[in-house]
């Protein structure tokens, strides 16, 4: 996981962490040991899920706008343009040799 300088980023990489594992053990539970038909725990279970996925989703939102802004585009920096084929460069599909592709 990157190291922020944004607590507030941090803050949402690990509340995500965390609700992810919150999310696989519920969807564990209720298909391991089942949901009783009229208990009040089955009702309550979809509204957890679906609250669980939308903080999800807001907090994937929020680092996704944030890494937008912050982070520096890759392979853009004068070392790796020059060492670019451009007789080989493609717009619609960018061509990788073996000895020239990073990862």
């Amino acid at each position: 996981m990157p190291v922020d300088s944004d607590s507030a980023i941090a803050w949402h990489r690990a509340q995500l962490k965390k609700l992810r594992e919150t999310l696989k053990n519920i969807e564990t539970t209720r298909f391991t040991i089942g949901e009783p038909a009229l208990s009040n725990g089955a009702s309550k279970t979809p509204k957890a899920v679906a609250e669980l996925e939308q903080k999800i989703r807001q907090s994937q939102h929020i680092i996704a706008a944030y890494e937008r802004q912050a982070r520096r585009p890759l392979a853009t920096d004068q070392r790796s343009l020059a060492s670019v084929s451009w007789s080989a460069w493609n717009a619609q599909a960018p061509h990788r040799s073996g000895s020239n592709s990073r990862r």
